[in-house]
């Protein structure tokens, strides 16, 4: 049977417009716009937007459901982030398969479809973590590319766990320049963060602030200048996560400014969060260790210029929850041993709607680094990321007016605290369709495990 939903009465909110529109969706697809009362529509179900946004579902491209890390995983499972996703505004994300050393992309690529199948509420995606590049991986890139995994993401950092040496990364950039996929890298010197890290822990410096003191800033930088370069030689376009340092975002700057197809994303907690909350006091800044680290306070302003200037094309989470009780509480007496990472997935879009607030940037580029830019760069623009004729109705109905506080005690990850607990925002989803279904109605949870569906991604479209 043929459904048909109508929205009616919002200001439609694209990367490339604004414009009050009525929106018609057709069996889980965006059917129309017309101008808004100029076309008598029937349908069968009508959604009242008076007053509030309708804008493309969020697309979260860096989330980590059931990661193993340090001798635990992270907290949420894909039923329950991306019921969380959805209570925020995300209608798509792209999580990371993880290759283990000495076993193949295809065995840990095939784990993590079992993990998701059947059980997230909205569409989802993969990224490839190669941990172990040689010649059996790197003729298996080519395989996953062909079912829709078109990037892979390496590591200067965790010697011995994820690290790839300099060799290694450029033969994964040369084989990703022959099949269209884009390389991921995190960029930190891990090998000489090691080192830091045993002569902190050596003169007794073990609190979770250390973890922000070793993992320096100008480590970031080199490891991301290293990478520029290595993605030169090979002549693959590259895409550096989680950029959190004014000295990182320089060396990409400065390859952009050379017209080399560089890219690079932050995270909320870098826009919003600082070394403040690392040195917080009875053990709480470990709520706060991921990597890259926390900057202090200063790095803020380069990061939200860099998102304006279109040096930073993403903001993605990098969503790797653990309960401060028995999950952050193993690294007590060792910062080395608090597992990385910070919940967020919820989170995102209230926080760049609250930068529109404040004036860091425009509404539409609310919209393009959190839905466009993210469904561009990895290959699903047209189907994500936008409301147009032919796109997948992921539409969140959203109110710009509506005020919350950000607490543990009312959001939806399996997480037992907030990183930004008591923060008072203003703007809240609504509502939220993800391929025509109502998953959240009116504050709402009305969707179920199961609906979201696997989302086999084209090579990037970035730029373009």
């Amino acid at each position: 049977m043929s459904t048909r939903t109508l929205i009616t009465g919002g200001l439609v909110i694209t990367a490339a417009e604004e414009v009050h529109a009525d929106v018609l969706i057709e069996d889980g697809r965006i059917a129309a716009l017309a101008a808004a009362g100029t076309q008598e529509w029937r349908a069968d179900r009508v959604l009242d937007a008076t007053g509030k946004y309708v804008i493309p579902g969020g697309v979260d491209a860096h989330t980590h459901m059931e990661f193993p890390f340090g001798g635990t995983a992270s907290s949420d499972t894909f039923e329950t982030g991306t019921r969380a996703a959805a209570w925020g505004g995300t209608t798509t994300i792209i999580d990371f398969a993880v290759q283990s050393v000495g076993r193949s992309l295809r065995e840990g690529l095939d784990a993590y479809y079992a993990k998701a199948a059947g059980t997230c509420a909205i569409d989802y995606g993969f990224h490839m973590i190669v941990s172990d590049v040689n010649e059996s991986t790197l003729k298996e890139m080519d395989g996953l590319v062909g079912e829709g995994v078109t990037s892979f993401k390496l590591f200067t950092a965790y010697p011995g766990v994820f690290y790839s040496d300099d060799g290694q990364i450029l033969r994964a950039m040369q084989k990703a320049a022959t099949n269209g996929s884009l390389i991921m890298m995190h960029a930190e010197n891990g090998i000489a963060i090691d080192v830091l890290v045993q002569q902190a822990l050596a003169r007794g410096e073990t609190d979770p602030r250390y973890h922000g003191e070793v993992r320096r800033a100008i480590l970031e930088a080199e490891a991301t200048h290293r990478v520029i370069q290595l993605a030169r030689v090979a002549e693959a376009p590259l895409y550096v996560v989680h950029v959190s340092a004014e000295e990182a975002l320089a060396e990409l700057a400065a390859a952009r400014d050379k017209g080399l197809p560089v890219f690079g994303e932050t995270c909320p907690q870098y826009l919003f969060l600082s070394t403040d909350n690392l040195a917080e006091p009875d053990f709480e800044g470990a709520k706060y260790v991921c990597s890259t680290p926390l900057r202090p306070r200063e790095h803020q302003a380069a990061l939200w210029r860099g998102l304006r200037t279109n040096d930073l094309q993403v903001v993605s989470t990098d969503h790797c929850p653990f309960c401060f009780t028995g999950q952050k509480e193993l690294g007590r007496g060792d910062f080395s041993k608090i597992p990385n990472g910070m919940p967020g997935v919820e989170n995102r879009m209230d926080l760049l709607h609250q930068a529109v607030v404040e004036g860091h940037i425009t509404r539409r580029r609310w919209i393009e680094i959190a839905c466009a830019a993210p469904a561009r760069m990895f290959g699903m623009y047209g189907k994500k990321g936008t409301i147009a004729p032919g796109a997948d109705a992921d539409v969140v109905i959203y109110d710009p007016a509506a005020e919350q506080v950000m607490s543990a005690s009312t959001h939806h990850m399996n997480v037992d605290y907030s990183a930004y607990e008591g923060k008072r925002t203003t703007g809240r989803v609504e509502t939220v369709l993800s391929r025509g279904e109502l998953v959240i109605d009116q504050r709402e949870f009305t969707g179920r495990a199961g609906h979201g569906s696997y989302v086999t991604r084209g090579t990037t479209q970035y730029p373009g």
